[in-house]
């Protein structure tokens, strides 16, 4: 921000709010900060020194230094509707200074931990023990400021009423435990990490999206100097306190915030990160990790280094027929006396839109994989607004094609190994399952005949993608295809 409060025609900004962090006349106070943050309401506190500026007529300053230096203060921040109300409250309960805090509030970072807010000709200068104490207020502040009106990458992408169900879910103990419960998952991760702890030790980490923390924890085991764990959910305070637990304080940072929305105290070695959903790109949070890269260092590593999306035919006469008749419930005339066979045909369409979420035997499989990659280090977030995907099968065996099977694996790629984590069905099973798309109509394909066609991937405001297939049995000129939409996925049994 600007401090139009302490410029003169002789000096920045920043050299004469410098010569202010270091003044004789900071006093240790203590803070309340709360603030309205994502999915909860947050108080904290941090212990800070303050003292209050004035600029005079000729461009100087005056310090003002009437209040007892040992008297505790607070500092309390009330969110109203346009804005917040801030008050600095004595031991008394008399509040000696107040103001409005809103978007066009002056105020500004000073140095490496320290926080200048100006109104008219007075300014606060407050000076935080810990940079992690500065940052935790400084991100929160960001937040708030910002709360009203929605400027970041991923304000524009996503609606909110997605975003609030999205954080409310990893919020959930329950969700990072069966995540973390998935032993392949994070094993796989942890291997990956201090199998190249050479790309680790003494470096700066950057964790997107840290959820409890694990793959913070796991960089520390690698010898990382400082770890900074970015979580958007009140799964935040459950990392911290993990933190504090195991006495990492001094090497893991917790920031509480939206990767595209909060600040880092400095540039990353590499960031980690476990951003993939069904199907790799479902819940969009692969942009988030791509925007992360404006706080890699040249030359950085990223954990995974790239995703390799497989899809394959499959031949399922079960599964088609299950998903078929479950429309059958629409084509009663007489229930309960209302005839419901109007919607039979939406219901049909509704079904066949979504994407059935299961494992099966890779028998079914029609024909050998093709594959599309992202490279993470080279991707850039628009890439993955609207990706497609032509493919070229050669079919196997004869039968009918019913779909497209998905699955996805990634690489982490160091200096010293490169490590794969796979969701295909020929592995153990993860709980990303595989995901398969039917056809609104079976293609009957010949062995040794040519399934071709593409697969579009559009980009949707509810962090997911809408799935377009068309597919045509080459020989034969026939064709099918179908629209999916992948927030809404089906369950299917996975026993």
């Amino acid at each position: 921000g600007r401090c139009p409060a302490l410029l003169n025609p002789h000096s920045s900004c920043f050299d004469r709010a410098e010569r202010l962090a270091g003044c004789s006349l900071l006093r240790s106070v203590f803070v309340r900060f709360s603030l309205p943050l994502p999915m909860a309401t947050s108080v904290q506190q941090h212990n800070v020194s303050m003292v209050f500026v004035k600029e005079d007529q000729k461009g100087g300053f005056q310090f003002s230094n009437s209040l007892d230096s040992h008297q505790p203060l607070k500092l309390e921040v009330k969110a109203e509707e346009e804005g917040a109300d801030l008050r600095l409250i004595d031991g008394n309960g008399v509040c000696v200074f107040k103001c409005s805090i809103n978007r066009e509030t002056e105020s500004c970072r000073v140095g490496k931990q320290t926080f200048l807010i100006t109104v008219g000709y007075s300014s606060v200068l407050l000076q935080f023990k810990s940079l992690n104490e500065f940052f935790t207020f400084y991100n929160s502040l960001k937040i708030f400021k910002n709360s009203n009106k929605a400027h970041s990458a991923f304000s524009r992408r996503t609606e909110d009423a997605s975003a609030v169900q999205y954080f409310q879910f990893y919020g959930c103990l329950s969700q990072q435990q069966n995540m973390m419960q998935d032993y392949i998952r994070t094993a796989t991760y942890q291997k990956a990490i201090l199998q190249n702890h050479d790309d680790f030790n003494d470096k700066v980490v950057l964790d997107v999206g840290c959820g409890s923390g694990i793959l913070s924890f796991f960089a520390v085991q690698a010898g990382a100097r400082k770890v900074y764990g970015v979580e958007a959910s009140s799964m935040s305070k459950y990392a911290e306190i993990l933190v504090k637990s195991n006495n990492l304080s001094d090497r893991v940072m917790i920031l509480e915030g939206k990767i595209e929305e909060i600040t880092i105290p400095e540039k990353v070695d590499i960031i980690i990160s476990e951003p993939m959903g069904y199907l790799l790109f479902n819940e969009r949070m692969l942009e988030s990790y791509l925007h992360a890269k404006k706080w890699l260092k040249p030359n950085g590593m990223m954990f995974p280094t790239f995703g390799d999306v497989h899809l394959a035919p499959f031949s399922d006469e079960q599964l088609y027929m299950e998903h078929y008749t479950r429309a059958n419930f629409w084509y009663q005339q007489c229930f309960h006396g209302i005839n419901l066979s109007g919607l039979c045909s939406a219901a049909m369409e509704e079904y066949f839109s979504q994407p059935i979420v299961d494992t099966f035997d890779v028998v079914i499989l029609m024909a050998r994989s093709v594959k599309y990659t992202v490279n993470f280090l080279q991707s850039k977030e628009d890439d993955l607004y609207r990706m497609e995907i032509p493919f070229v099968f050669r079919i196997l065996q004869s039968g009918l094609v019913h779909g497209l099977a998905f699955w996805f694996d990634v690489a982490f790629v160091g200096s010293q190994k490169t490590i794969w984590l796979s969701t295909s069905p020929a592995e153990p099973l993860t709980h990303w399952y595989q995901v398969r798309c039917l056809l609104q109509t079976p293609l009957f394909a010949k062995e040794g005949e040519t399934f071709s066609g593409k697969v579009l991937l559009v980009a949707n405001k509810r962090q997911s993608y809408d799935i377009h297939i068309m597919a045509m049995v080459d020989q034969t000129g026939f064709k099918s295809g179908n629209l999916l939409d992948l927030k809404n996925p089906f369950f299917s049994s996975y026993e």
